[in-house]
């Protein structure tokens, strides 16, 4: 196992940024960044011996691109990740306004979310492989949420090549949170065009239909029947493709046409228990990646509103569905429903959120 740490730029305050590489036998190797708490790439090895790894995690290779601005790629986002609706909360009935980032609404944290903060970084060898823990102070009224919040991120890489990450976070006032982890996959390699050969399986027989400003109704409506049909029992497996066609752009161009829904992860229960959510394969290449969390629900973004005008690692450029984001979470603006799986958080309380990236060669 190996974790190296080496510069990766500064800021304009002149803060520097790091880089940490994650390293096991066979070939597996992970690399992050303190700023945003970034997975900037992920390298799957070759089956063949002599073949090269593949890197499935579109990104940047330096951290002016990130600076410049990106649709997330990577990214740790909260305070609350997703779409609270109208910017706005109560909490014992006490009103509380956020930034409206999203149309009339609030998405990802804000203006200046957890992925535009640099974070305190400490490389760790553990008994599961070489990890780094990321740990920042999300100060009282930052962003317009309440509470002094205390958040750990810790991403491992496990000997059998494993990415598993964790988040905890802890307040001082009640307050809402609902943290995500933003990678966007593409397991032909993050240079290979769109994924639309590719097989997704969700285990999810519902999911959240969303109005147009992708807030969600409030309902909870059958895939069976929908583009949105990705259960394991479809034989043979969903391809991304065959969804996205039908789902084209609106005729006004502001749909860009695609999947960005919430899924409801099938048996959930508030225990903790990581439960498969997702599975994603390439036929091509034959290699798969499976998705555990102990969430309620999981985000499915096909990359949409990717076009072009972003040039990633090996010049490669990121056009439209170039890309899918499987991010586990509770449901998208849930404070406003009283009955789903609560994104309240109390003093004494420990928000946690894990997930497990398994993958196959």
């Amino acid at each position: 196992m190996n974790l190296t740490v080496t510069p990766f730029g500064t800021l304009a305050d002149g803060q520097a940024v790091a880089l940490y590489t994650l390293e096991v036998p066979g070939g597996w190797r992970a690399t992050v960044t303190d700023y945003g708490a970034i997975l900037t790439s992920f390298r799957v090895p070759s089956r063949s011996p002599s073949g090269q790894p593949v890197d499935v995690v579109l990104g940047f290779d330096t951290l002016e691109k990130y600076l410049a601005g990106h649709p997330y790629f990577g990214a740790s986002c909260g305070r609350v990740s997703n779409r609270v609706a109208g910017g706005a909360f109560e909490i014992d009935g006490k009103g509380y306004q956020l930034a409206r980032n999203n149309g009339e609404n609030h998405l990802h944290g804000g203006t200046v979310g957890f992925d535009k903060q640099l974070w305190k970084g400490t490389p760790k060898v553990t008994d599961q492989g070489p990890a780094v823990e990321f740990e920042r102070v999300s100060p009282d009224g930052e962003e317009g949420y309440p509470g002094r919040l205390s958040v750990k991120v810790v991403y491992t890489l496990t000997p059998a090549g494993e990415l598993r990450i964790d988040f905890t976070a802890t307040t001082t006032a009640p307050t809402i949170v609902n943290l995500v982890h933003h990678s966007y996959w593409n397991l032909a390699g993050q240079a290979s065009g769109d994924v639309r050969a590719q097989e997704l399986v969700v285990y999810a027989d519902t999911y959240l239909p969303v109005d147009a400003g992708s807030i969600p109704t409030g309902t909870f409506a059958p895939v069976a029947g929908t583009p949105f049909d990705f259960r394991p029992e479809r034989k043979p497996p969903a391809t991304l493709g065959a969804a996205l066609d039908l789902l084209p752009p609106s005729a006004d161009g502001k749909d860009p046409g695609g999947v960005d829904h919430n899924f409801v992860v099938r048996g959930w229960a508030p225990d903790g228990t990581l439960r498969p959510v997702a599975t994603l394969r390439d036929p091509a290449s034959g290699r798969s990646m499976e998705l555990l969390s102990d969430q309620p629900g999981v985000q499915v973004y096909t990359g949409n509103y990717l076009d072009s005008t972003l040039t990633g690692k090996a010049e490669a450029v990121y056009a439209k569905h170039g890309g899918i984001c499987l991010e586990t979470q509770k449901y998208p603006d849930s404070i406003h429903h009283p009955d789903w799986p609560t994104t309240r958080l109390n003093p004494g309380q420990t928000y946690r959120h894990t997930m497990v990236h398994r993958f196959t060669k």
